[in-house]
């Protein structure tokens, strides 16, 4: 009994912490679960960051470091004055934003809450331009646009308290029994839901991305080029299957920009003269919709 009512204490708990964390993530309007605070979120990746860039070779190579720069602060204003502008919170108060470039053959870059943003050089050779550069700039400060840290730890902390739950309703059944239905539970909580949320998130954050480029002063139609040489990059590494992937596969990713993307980023956008601010008003008809396959 007394094991029944634990498992209903943290079923009960985890639902008030999901009606808790509820959420609507900014121009995409998608409804988020997020109950970490997001001062905790950025206290930790603030830290991070530190130790990572002390144990990096930052490149020295003052054309490539202005380009990063460069294109990061202007994503970051354009996306502020575009808040400012529709009297939307300000998504990165507070923040002190870092960009660095990291002397390193991966074709990677980050970009964390605080306003910590890496860049790894072997990426350049594949976004070639500085509208490129953008694009993956872009993509990584939509993820923290988006809180997309935060809702991650949400997901995990809400299937990790339910499965503590199931463990201990199931106290009672043979071991063989239990040992199989928390290994389903297990896999499918990975396959059916977390999996597919980071996708979403990645979708979201392509999304988002190719729009604050567009705000920026680059050409979102610059995007899909660049996701298009990614792919030829990656050409050959093996990869699982989509449905086990955190990131969509990439002809699905370059479909979706070509087809929904960039017609919606071309709304915001906005002459390189102009680069610094953002649109005086939304696109037609108020605050986008989300698309069918991001809700």
């Amino acid at each position: 009994m007394r094991q029944a009512a634990r498992a209903r204490v943290i079923v009960g708990a985890s639902l008030l912490m999901m009606l808790a964390g509820c959420s609507e993530v900014g121009i995409t309007g998608r409804k988020q679960l997020n109950f970490v605070p997001s001062s905790l979120v950025t206290s930790m990746s603030v830290q991070q960051y530190s130790q990572l860039i002390s144990q990096s070779k930052l490149s020295t190579d003052t054309k490539a470091n202005a380009m990063v720069k460069r294109a990061g602060t202007k994503i970051v204003q354009a996306v502020e004055e575009y808040s400012k502008q529709h009297a939307e919170k300000d998504p990165f108060a507070g923040y002190q934003w870092e960009f660095n470039l990291i002397e390193d053959p991966q074709l990677n870059a980050f970009a964390m809450p605080g306003g910590k943003v890496a860049v790894y050089t072997g990426i350049l050779p594949v976004t070639k331009t500085e509208a490129g550069l953008a694009a993956v700039i872009g993509h990584e400060i939509a993820h923290v646009y988006a809180e997309h840290g935060g809702e991650r730890l949400s997901q995990g902390l809400l299937a990790q308290g339910l499965g503590t739950a199931l463990d201990v309703a199931l106290q009672k059944q043979p071991e063989q029994t239990r040992t199989l239905l928390m290994s389903a539970y297990g896999l499918g909580t990975q396959v059916g839901v977390l999996l597919p949320f980071s996708r979403v998130q990645e979708t979201e954050a392509d999304r988002l991305g190719t729009i604050f480029m567009a705000m920026a002063g680059y050409d979102p139609q610059e995007a899909v080029g660049l996701w298009e040489r990614m792919a030829a990059a990656s050409k050959g590494q093996s990869r699982p299957p989509e449905f086990l992937s955190t990131h969509p596969a990439e002809t699905t990713r370059i479909q979706k920009l070509q087809q929904e993307i960039v017609p919606e980023a071309k709304e915001y956008y906005r002459p390189a003269a102009a680069a610094t601010t953002s649109r005086s008003k939304p696109p037609a008809g108020g605050q986008t919709t989300v698309p069918p396959a991001i809700k």
